[in-house]
Parts: C-alpha cells; sequence; structure tokens
C-alpha cells in the first residue's frame, strides 16, 4: 500500500509544483518511507512509498527511464515469468522492482500490458514519445485510483482527499450517491459523494490523449470454458495447488504477516495454508487477528461467536511454522466511537456496519508492526457456494435432479422445502418479461425510495424513479445467466465488492497496513469458474471443492460446517447500547442535517421498531444508514 497522484494541464501551461506536493503530502498517511515528486512542463506525478515487500526497499518512486515515468501502487506476483519474458538479467532478482516490470511490460506490450499482469495495481505511465497519459487498475479493484477531468485539466490520486488540495477542482457533494447509499444501491462502479470526480473501475485502463479520457476493459471471466480433469480427486488437488500458489504469492513481506481469522472456512484456509508456507519466508510465525464475544449472553453469544474454530485452527501451531494469535473484544467495541476518523480516511459517507472491526484489526496489527494481513474476502464469490447449480437443472429441465439436491440441501440446513422451491426453482420457470413487469408495477405503487423512507421532493428532483426504471432496463438487458457459470461470474463482477474492497483499503491505510486477498488472485477466480457446477455444489453440499481441496490442511470441524457467524448480531444492538442519543438527534431534531433527505415519519417509525427489537435487520440497517450519513454531513 502505497499512494499515487499526478496532474496534467490539458491546455499544456505548465503545472505548480507546490500543488502537486500538497497532494502527495496529504496522502503521507499511506507512505511512511519515503516521498518523490517528478515535474516536466504540464505533467507531473508523485508517490508517497510504503515498503512491503523485500524489492520496496529499493524502490525509488516516480522512476524516470528513457522517455517513461511511471508512479504506481503496485505488486506483481508473476514476477519470474515477467523477468524471463521481458528479458531482465535473472542473476539479482532482488534488484529488480514491480514498477520496472510494469514499465518493461508497457515497453513491450503497450496498452495491452494489464493483462499480462498478476497482482494488485494502480499504475500511472507517462509515455513522452506519444504524449500519453496511460492509468490501470488490478481486475478486482483492491488498489484504488481516483480522478478529475475537464477541459483543461486531468487529476488523480489514491484517495479523493488529494484531489481537493486543486483550487480549480469543485468540493460539490453529489446528491445521487446520497441516494443510492440510502436505497442500499452500491453496484455503481464509477461515482463518488463528489460531483466530477469518478473512480477508474476495476480491470479497467484509462488513457489521456489529446486532451481526452478514453476507458478500456481489459480483462473479464470467461463465461463459457470448462475445465475437464477425471476425477474429483484430480478438482481437489488442482484447487489445493490454486489457493496454496495464491496464499505463498501474497506472503512476499520484508515485515510480519498477518491473517484475518474468524473461524470460517476462508479465513481458517488461507490461514493454515499460509502457516505451512512460512519456512519457505524468512519468518516463523503468522499473526492471526480474531474477536470474541465473551460477556454476552448465551442466546447472542451463539450467532456470533466462532472461538471455537478459531481454536482448532490455532491447535496446528508447529515448530516450523506458528501462530501468533490477537483476540479483539467485539463486545466491548462502539461501532461509531472512531466514525470520525473513518470519515476523513474514505472521505465519503459509507454503509459498512461491520466496518468497526476491522479498524480495530488494523489497529492491533500496526501495534505488532504486522504491515501484510492476509484476508478471506470474497471466498463466498470466488469459490461459490454453488446454489446456482439448481436453477440450472431447472434450465435444463433436469426435474429429477433439481429434487433430489432440493431435498438433501433441506435436510442438511434444516430449511423448508417449499422454501428451497420458491426461492430456488420458481424464478427459472417464470418468463423474463413477468419479472420485469412485476417489478415495474411494484416500482410504479410503491417505489424503491419511497420503500427505503427517502424524502419525496428530494426523490423528484433527482428523478429516482426514471433512474430506478434505467438501471432495471440495464439489467434485463444483460446476456441471460441460463447456467450457474453465468451467475458465477456475474457475481465476482460485482460494484458491491469493489465498494467492500475499497473502504477496506481506505481503513488499512490508517494503521499503515496492507492488506491482501487470495480469493481475489485471477489465476483462482478463473479456476473455480472454470469448474463443473457439480465440483462446487452436490448431494446438497455447498462449497464442495474448498471442502475437498482442504482435507489435510483444515480441522475437519471447519471444513464440514455448514454455516457461519453474523457479526450484525452484535452490531445493531450495540448501536442502541451506546448510541442512542446521537440516532435521536438526527431522526428527531428539526433541524437535523439529514432532514433535506428522509421521511422522517418512515424513519422515525423505523426507529421505534428497531427500539422494540434491535435485531430487526431493515430497521437496523435503515438507522444505521440515516446516523451515519448524518455524522458525514455534519462534519462537512
Amino acid at each position: 500500500m502505497s499512494a499515487i497522484t499526478g496532474l496534467y494541464q490539458l491546455n499544456q501551461h505548465p503545472i505548480e509544483p507546490n500543488i502537486l506536493a500538497a497532494m502527495t503530502h496529504q496522502l503521507a498517511h499511506r507512505g511512511l518511507d519515503g516521498a518523490g515528486l517528478w515535474c516536466e512542463g504540464a505533467i507531473g506525478l508523485g508517490h508517497r512509498m510504503l515498503w512491503t515487500t523485500p524489492e520496496s526497499q529499493r524502490e525509488r518512486l516516480p522512476q524516470v527511464r528513457a522517455d517513461w515515468v511511471i508512479t504506481a501502487d503496485a505488486r506483481i506476483d508473476n514476477r519470474d515469468q515477467l523477468i524471463e519474458q521481458l528479458g531482465f538479467d535473472r542473476r539479482d532478482t532482488r534488484s529488480i522492482t514491480d514498477s520496472d516490470l510494469i514499465v518493461e511490460a508497457y515497453r513491450k506490450w503497450g496498452e495491452d500490458c494489464p493483462e499480462k499482469l498478476l497482482g494488485d495495481f494502480a499504475f500511472a505511465i507517462w509515455d513522452s514519445r506519444h504524449q500519453t497519459l496511460f492509468c490501470a487498475r488490478d481486475p478486482m479493484g483492491i488498489k484504488p485510483f481516483v480522478y478529475y477531468h475537464s477541459p483543461n485539466l486531468f487529476a488523480f490520486a489514491s484517495e479523493i482527499k488529494a484531489l481537493f488540495e486543486v483550487p480549480t477542482i469543485p468540493n460539490v457533494v453529489n446528491e445521487l450517491r446520497i441516494a443510492q447509499l440510502l436505497m442500499r444501491m452500491l453496484d455503481d462502479r464509477t461515482v463518488t459523494a463528489y460531483e466530477h470526480i469518478f473512480r477508474l473501475p476495476a480491470a479497467h485502463t484509462l488513457t489521456v490523449v489529446a486532451g481526452q479520457i478514453r476507458l478500456r476493459k481489459y480483462w473479464q471471466l470467461d463465461r463459457d470454458s470448462e475445465l475437464k480433469l477425471s476425477s474429483d480427486a484430480e478438482y481437489a488437488d488442482a484447487y489445493r495447488e490454486q489457493l496454496t500458489q495464491a496464499v505463498r504469492c501474497r506472503m512476499r513481506s520484508a515485515f510480519p504477516i498477518g491473517s484475518m481469522l474468524s473461524g470460517g472456512l476462508d479465513s481458517s484456509s488461507i490461514a493454515c495454508t499460509a502457516r505451512t508456507l512460512l519456512p519457505e519466508t524468512s519468518h516463523n510465525t503468522l499473526h492471526t487477528f480474531s474477536t470474541t464475544f465473551d460477556s454476552l449472553p448465551d442466546d447472542r453469544r451463539q450467532m456470533i461467536d466462532e472461538r471455537f474454530y478459531v481454536d482448532k485452527v490455532l491447535e496446528q501451531s508447529t515448530h516450523d511454522g506458528h501462530f501468533t494469535p490477537h483476540f479483539i473484544e467485539g463486545d466491548r467495541l462502539n461501532p461509531l466511537e472512531h466514525s470520525q476518523a473513518m470519515f476523513w480516511h474514505i472521505d465519503e459517507p459509507f454503509f459498512a456496519p461491520n466496518l468497526y472491526y476491522n479498524w480495530a484489526w488494523y489497529d492491533r496489527a500496526q501495534q505488532n508492526k504486522v504491515r501484510i494481513v492476509l484476508d478471506g474476502i470474497d471466498g463466498d464469490s470466488t469459490v461459490s457456494h454453488g446454489h446456482p447449480y439448481l436453477y440450472e437443472l431447472v434450465n435444463q429441465r433436469r426435474f429429477g435432479q433439481f429434487f433430489r439436491e432440493i431435498r438433501a440441501y433441506a435436510r442438511l440446513t434444516k430449511f423448508p422445502i417449499s422454501t428451497l422451491l420458491w426461492e430456488w426453482g420458481v424464478p427459472e420457470i417464470t418468463p423474463k418479461w413477468m419479472h420485469y413487469g412485476m417489478n415495474r408495477l411494484q416500482e410504479r405503487h410503491n417505489p424503491t425510495w419511497k420503500r427505503m423512507g427517502l424524502n419525496a421532493e428530494f426523490a423528484q428532483d433527482l428523478n429516482l424513479s426514471a433512474y430506478h426504471h434505467q438501471l432495471t432496463q440495464q439489467q434485463y438487458a444483460l446476456p441471460p445467466m441460463t447456467t450457474a457459470r453465468h451467475s458465477h461470474c456475474h457475481s465476482l463482477d460485482s460494484g458491491l465488492l469493489q465498494y467492500a474492497l475499497e473502504l477496506a483499503d481506505r481503513v488499512s491505510a490508517a494503521f499503515k497496513v496492507e492488506l491482501r486477498y487470495p480469493f481475489c488472485d485471477r489465476r483462482l477466480m478463473e479456476f473455480c469458474v472454470s469448474l463443473p457446477p457439480e465440483q462446487k455444489f452436490q448431494q446438497g453440499v455447498s462449497r464442495l471443492i474448498a471442502r475437498r481441496g482442504t482435507q489435510g490442511i483444515l480441522p475437519d470441524e471447519i471444513r464440514q460446517r455448514l454455516g457461519k457467524a453474523n457479526l450484525g448480531a452484535n452490531t445493531k444492538p450495540q448501536l442502541l447500547h451506546y448510541e442512542q442519543a446521537r440516532m435521536e438527534h438526527y431522526l428527531f431534531s428539526q433541524d437535523s442535517s439529514i432532514a433535506p433527505y428522509i421521511n422522517r415519519q418512515y424513519a422515525q417509525d423505523a426507529y421505534h421498531r428497531y427500539q422494540t427489537d434491535t435485531l430487526r435487520e431493515q430497521d437496523a440497517l435503515t438507522i444505521y444508514a440515516l446516523t451515519n450519513l448524518g455524522m458525514w454531513l455534519e462534519k462537512r
């Protein structure tokens, strides 16, 4: 995790170095190991360095190489392959930095170079030969990139706050984003809470040439190809190999390494795999970060606490590689205690009720000098629970197999068969036009903005009904998801996942921690998507390939568990316990900062229901979203 900044005067006026310096200084919290600026005429690039890999300790950015200048926040994983393809001297690979590889890849492959890079990256390259600024972001959007564009100026940075150091960039709230947050419609990959400031979408390049910008998507998952192996054992071995590779390359670190450990299938798979790989590194311990809820009543703790499963993982410590566990007392945390600091780092209001746990985890990591933390996001999407296989069976009219799977799943999960039939069977035999018509009818009589408690005048000013209709049309215009693989690709190509990764990046930056996600490894994602659907769901067992592939790595108690804890069962009551006065201020005060946006009666009714039962999901989330927005607006 480092920081990048840049200014390009499209009218060819010389940039002011002091403005670029101010932008870069604003992001000092992202990089404490060095700073650099490069300016030449109308273009300038900036950088803040946080050392993480051994190679990064030799890196000085921005870097000038012949006709190219680069600034980058990057970790490149296929180093050996690129070193060979690009003709580097292999005698001292430690002297080859990741930015060296990116520049040479650009020299060889031009704007196609991001397709050749594996890892997490956001970078900008000034090509003086063609007077072009070329920018790119990794396939999942792990490394941040925001930008501003006008006829006279293009500016970019790792965080929004740096852009506001440029006097000509307006600081105007984007009310459409406010509406999206309140309606919990977070799939938009480009907008921010400020007008004129945008996010570069994941898996995209951005080229600035002749005063214009050009966006291009350079990578997407294959919706159709299927991997053919000869046995279940071969598939399991291949999964284990892919997971091990994804974890190994993310353990390249010059500093202590940590791993999130919730006790679930994903975080436990990463922690156990990483422990076995410790002898390959210069480290002999893996720090783990878990959450406990010892003071809660038994009935609530059973919904949340996973200490039993965490302990099963920690029992695997050996002389060659052991765990150093750290526990956060989640039942003693105020969900909004650090919100003001989070707003500064995130720059926007946000919808992430459990983000305060992350704040506590990364704080503990920093206290223990851990700069690299492995995280299990988003194993659910990468491996896939496999439920869309049921859709596929219905589409293929394989009703006998469909009913056998439904009965098996009901036995394992204790869900009523009627509920499963309604969820997995009925939607697939209902014509698409009927889904569309029912949606339109509901929106006409009870639109989403009304159901989510938005102010009618605010909704009319933004024409939210037309906006929702446009999104619905776009959704139904997408290629049909007739197979489980189509649905799997769709879940990974999610704006919501990009949003979650961006929030985690901002919060971890507060503690000089770089997050790394093995389940966001491009090779692992491509492998899991290519699997036959029966490898993901069979005889009612979901995530089958992960359970088979981690045999001998994971304790069986974790490998065979079917559920997971619900952290929200702690968050929702804690909000009322700690923040009742604050919530009532925003919901009941006549001059509340959120008054222009909400239907106050709706919000107050939701609050009274929430007071009666703090575990009411929708009401609790509504109150959280409104309180969070109110706090951000007052901070502005």
